[in-house]
């Protein structure tokens, strides 16, 4: 069945970077667009990321545009979410998640998701 499992969260201070990776199995990754979405506590998911099935093409909500930077590798099925500058407000569980055909920024339209990873900034 498919999987995708996510990695590489913690906790870090404000400033700080963290990388992110969801490995994906049991589906064919070139024909999945990709994406990043977060949950903080008390709040809806809220779209951070998403990538083409090729890699060309990445959009970004404005909250993290130019500090973010999502990328992919088809070679091993895996996307990446580069976290530079981490602000408090930051602090969130992260998931990602596939869908096919070409990305966008709604949540509903993704199929799979993975089991997310907590992502916590600090002063």
């Amino acid at each position: 069945q498919v999987q995708l499992v996510e990695s590489g969260g913690g906790l870090v201070q404000a400033g700080g970077s963290l990388r992110l990776s969801c490995a994906a199995s049991g589906l064919t990754f070139t024909r999945y667009a990709m994406a990043w979405f977060r949950q903080a506590p008390g709040k809806g998911r809220e779209f951070v990321a998403a990538i083409s099935r090729s890699g060309s093409s990445s959009s970004y909500a404005d909250s993290v545009k130019g500090r973010f930077t999502i990328s992919r590798d088809n070679t091993k099925n895996t996307v990446y979410l580069q976290m530079n500058s981490l602000e408090l407000e930051d602090t969130a569980v992260y998931y990602c998640a596939g869908k096919s055909g070409n990305e966008n920024v709604q949540a509903q339209s993704y199929t799979y998701w993975g089991q997310g990873t907590q992502v916590t900034v600090s002063s």
